[in-house]
């Protein structure tokens, strides 16, 4: 049997560029995976952590609101889940600066109280339950009151976040200020409400606001836009318990 004829060194080189480029494509694909891995990361913001945290209480909510849609409960919020989601928003009011200091300090502590008692309690039906039968519903420093608030600062943030949208010509002053007047001044006193209005000159512009959060303004107008969607039916839920115990909002 006769051997194989050698090969030429022309048929040889072209043998190694293929080699050589098949290597190319596989690093070059490789590269590509690591970059892509890299920016997702880095396109996690505080912003998008808490879209997505809300995303899932919401959805959660739809879908016991389904599994109980034959007697129009709307399902139990697990209070480890919720006061975990909205401690990831205290970053929120520190983006803001001196104007929304007073919300920040209020909000985290009232959070705070919630995720001690999520150690002791299941759900915010059971919290609100508790204090119905106490008779402490509206008590300085129960759970129910201090959820109250929580949820004053959650649908806060939902109302700036829509005045901020409004416009591009919009400034940060004045989206606060028009949310801070819907969703809090109402339940404020005097004293309180003038020392919020004079901070409103103290907040960032649009631009630094952006920079705060890390986000751009189409990043930002997304997120805004989810945070808005997302938020709304846990602060609608929560309302409900309050008003299926005959127990008003108007405080």
């Amino acid at each position: 049997m006769m051997p194989p004829p050698p090969r030429s060194s022309t048929t040889l080189y072209s043998q190694q560029q293929h080699e050589a480029q098949d290597d190319f494509v596989v690093e070059e694909e490789a590269t590509e995976a690591n970059m892509t891995t890299t920016t997702k990361t880095r396109a996690k913001t505080p912003l998008s952590e808490i879209v997505e945290a809300f995303e899932e209480l919401a959805k959660s909510l739809n879908s016991r609101r389904i599994r109980n849609s034959d007697n129009g409960a709307g399902g139990e919020l697990r209070l480890d889940a919720f006061s975990k989601t909205c401690s990831l928003v205290s970053v929120l009011f520190s983006c803001l600066g001196l104007a929304f200091r007073f919300a920040e300090s209020e909000y985290v502590a009232k959070v705070r109280d919630l995720v001690e008692a999520s150690k002791e309690y299941n759900t915010l039906q059971t919290i609100l339950d508790l204090d119905v039968a106490n008779g402490t519903v509206r008590t300085s420093g129960s759970h129910s009151r201090n959820l109250r608030r929580v949820r004053q600062g959650l649908d806060l943030i939902r109302a700036l976040f829509e005045q901020f949208l409004s416009t591009n010509d919009y400034s940060l002053r004045e989206a606060a200020t028009t949310a801070y007047s819907q969703v809090c001044a109402p339940y404020h006193t005097w004293a309180i409400r003038t020392a919020v209005y004079a901070g409103m000159y103290t907040l960032p512009t649009r631009d630094q606001l952006l920079l705060n959060l890390n986000e751009t303004e189409h990043s930002a107008e997304k997120n805004m836009r989810r945070y808005i969607n997302a938020s709304l039916p846990v602060i609608e839920y929560i309302d409900r318990l309050y008003i299926s115990r005959n127990i008003r909002l108007d405080w």
